[in-house]
């Protein structure tokens, strides 16, 4: 979710009912380093808590200075990565990268929980490929490292996003009699019927959505509602979701200013409308244009034409 859940994205979800959000996940180098863009992503706000700021790294003095680092800047809690698959940063020993070092992961997120008087939580998969699925007997020993929550996610480092998530093992991790901190189980959560058998089938305490909510932060809403209710909400209509895109869009320009709230607007106004027949070159436009003022039209001609 990187580049995805900025503040503007957050304040979106949060209104659709997010009960716990978390920040892009932030490099130990950058932040060490003082690099301005690293910095800036710890920046959160009262209106989004509870919230945690999410680092990762492979070094484990770097981990510990962000650590501390991210403390001050007044989130609820601290998330270590040791779960992101993709190769600029497993290949380095970061995120899952760190599976094929269970023993290094776990002194580093003993001397974090050691560090920082916040909550610590871990986010990680099931193993490094499909020969070394090692959850059951790491999350014992993260447990035993001090954390107060884990969230697994259902593939190995090898599978990337490919193939389907397998819960079993998170299941089995919850079932664990010696397991007593909250499991948050994610992957391939994408309706409120499977987050509903996330629970049921697995016993997880939470669950984690990520990309599904892309171009979609209403599922938070769906999901809480059906759990409460047994019932499917409608689907959101395009002029709902026209004003949403307005609601996002007045926001990423409200904290990134004209020109970077309207760039990295891009990725998600196209997506609130996917599947709308002749969208092309409207699709066009929302990817392309600078000026706000031609962006808010073009969602009043959305609204219009496909509302």
């Amino acid at each position: 979710m990187e580049d995805v859940t900025d503040p503007s994205f957050r304040y979106i979800c949060k209104q659709f009912g997010a009960d716990l959000m978390y920040t892009e996940f932030i490099s130990s180098d950058g932040l060490i380093r003082d690099a301005a863009k690293t910095i800036a992503k710890m920046q959160v706000t009262d209106a989004e808590r509870p919230i945690g700021i999410q680092i990762y790294g492979h070094l484990p003095d770097a981990l510990v200075e962000a650590a501390v680092r991210a403390e001050a800047a007044g989130p609820d809690l601290i998330d270590i990565n040791f779960g992101c698959p993709v190769n600029k940063i497993a290949r380095r020993g970061a995120g899952s990268g760190m599976m094929r070092e269970p023993d290094k992961m776990v002194e580093i997120t003993r001397r974090v929980v050691e560090a920082v008087k916040l909550p610590v939580t871990v986010k990680t998969r099931l193993g490094w490929d499909e020969d070394n699925k090692i959850i059951v007997e790491l999350a014992e020993r993260l447990q035993d490292a001090g954390i107060s929550a884990l969230t697994i996610h259902g593939r190995t480092r090898a599978q990337l996003y490919k193939g389907t998530a397998d819960w079993t093992l998170i299941g089995e991790v919850r079932r664990n009699p010696r397991m007593h901190i909250p499991i948050i189980g994610n992957g391939d959560i994408t309706t409120p019927e499977g987050a509903k058998e996330a629970f049921d089938r697995y016993g997880v305490d939470g669950i984690m959505i990520g990309r599904a909510s892309f171009g979609h932060p209403w599922i938070f809403r769906e999901v809480k509602h059906y759990l409460a209710t047994g019932e499917l909400l409608p689907p959101m209509s395009v002029r709902d979701r026209v004003d949403l895109a307005k609601r996002h869009l007045a926001k990423s320009l409200e904290v990134k200013g004209e020109k970077v709230g309207v760039l990295e607007m891009r990725r998600h106004l196209s997506c609130y409308f996917k599947g709308l027949e002749n969208f092309k070159e409207t699709r066009l436009k929302l990817v392309t244009l600078t000026d706000p003022a031609e962006l808010f039209a073009t969602l009043d001609y959305i609204a219009e034409v496909w509302g």
